[in-house]
Order: structure tokens, then sequence, then C-alpha cells
């Protein structure tokens, strides 16, 4: 039998392997895998079946991805959540301000009522006020009569002082109107009227029934004669 190409004799006679037969030999069994009862089994390599590191790395893997699909999840919930906070509070904000203008608007009309309430009440007293002195100017009228005719005398005279001092103090009434004033259509009533070079201005010469006035409310004008500037 020839041994060719697989070897070479020695001195002594023995066959002696090549070298590099017996790294390729080598290399071959390099790459068997035997398993517990001693059989070859095939590679890792040869039949691309990943070991357990990379079974690990695969697991690891898709953990990561998992832990990262539960971080963006997270986020976007968390996302949502301040969007919907900060909504409410646009809201609340927006009825708190509602609310305040609903309170100024009332206050205002409360305001208003209350000062509509004391004009009408103020009003009310002095036109009560005005229509008793209205009813009592003839008798008013009568006093200054008397008084100006010297008639005004004794217990007569006591009880008209008291009575215009009444008016006087507890309603304000003022009695207007004096010779020789300037004439004021506004709170005087011109019933006679002549003429003279001895006045520049409209002026009264002669007062016939003297005005009365309740504050700056005239409750009758001075009925006057107005003397005139040639």
């Amino acid at each position: 039998m020839s041994t060719e190409g697989t070897g070479h004799e020695d001195a002594d006679g023995e066959e002696r392997v090549d070298s590099a037969l017996a790294d390729d030999i080598e290399s071959a069994f390099n790459g068997v895998v035997l398993n517990e009862s001693g059989n070859p089994v095939a590679s890792a390599e040869a039949t691309g079946e990943a070991g357990p590191g990379a079974a690990d790395d695969g697991a690891r893997a898709v953990q990561d991805s998992g832990n990262a699909g539960d971080t963006a999840d997270s986020g976007q919930a968390g996302e949502s959540e301040l969007d919907r906070a900060r909504a409410e509070a646009a809201r609340a904000a927006d009825d708190l301000a509602r609310a305040r203008a609903d309170l100024y608007n009332l206050q205002q009309e409360y305001q208003g009522f209350v000062r509509r309430s004391r004009e009408g009440a103020a009003g009310h007293r002095e036109a009560g006020q005005a229509a008793v002195v209205e009813a009592l100017i003839p008798v008013l009228d009568e006093i200054a009569l008397a008084r100006q005719h010297g008639d005004l005398t004794g217990t007569f005279e006591t009880t008209a002082d008291k009575l215009e001092a009444v008016l006087a103090d507890k309603f304000g009434l003022e009695r207007f109107g004096q010779e020789g004033e300037p004439f004021d259509p506004t709170i005087h009533e011109a019933l006679m009227a002549t003429e003279s070079d001895e006045v520049s201005e409209p002026s009264i010469a002669l007062v016939l029934q003297p005005g009365y006035r309740l504050g700056e409310r005239v409750v009758r004008a001075a009925r006057v004669q107005v003397v005139n500037p040639t």
C-alpha cells in the first residue's frame, strides 16, 4: 500500500507524518464539539446557532427596547397630564376673571342704588320742606306786611319771630330781595319797571314781596319793581 503524499519514512524505516497535514487534522478536530457522552456534535459556528452569551445579549436588547418603550410611554403620559393641568389652570383663571368682573358690576350697581336712594331721599325731604314753606308763604307775607306798617306788636310779634326762626333754623329757609341790589331774573320777578339816569344797570327799586329759598332751590322769586338806566 502506497503512502505517497501522506508522509515520509525516517532513517529507521518508520513513516513520519507531514507537518502540514498534521496541522490540517488538528484544525479539523478543533472545530468538533463533543457532548457529555463524548460524541461529536455540530459546532455553533457550523449550525449558525448563537451561544448562551448571544441569547443573553438578545434578551438584554429586547429588555432595553421594552424599557425604552415604557420610558417613551411614560413621557407621553406625563406630557398629557401636564397639558390637562395647564388647561384646567387656564379655565380656572378665566372663571376667576369672570367672577371678579361680575362682583365689580354688582358692587357698581349696589353703589349706584345707594346713591340714587340717598339722592331720592334728599329730594323727597327737600320737596316736603318746600311744600311746608309754600303753604306758609301767605302767612309770611302777612307778617312782613304787618311789620312794614308797624302793626306787628306784642304777642303777635313774638309768635311771628318764633315762626320765622324755626323755618330758618330747622328748614334752612332764607328770605331775599333788597332794594338797590342788581336785578337777577333767576331769583327776581319784575312786576313793574321804571327808568332813571341814576343807575347804570337794572336794579331793584322796590320789593313788593320778598323771595324765599331753601338752599339753592328758589321756593318763590322776589316780586319787585325794577329801575332801568336811561
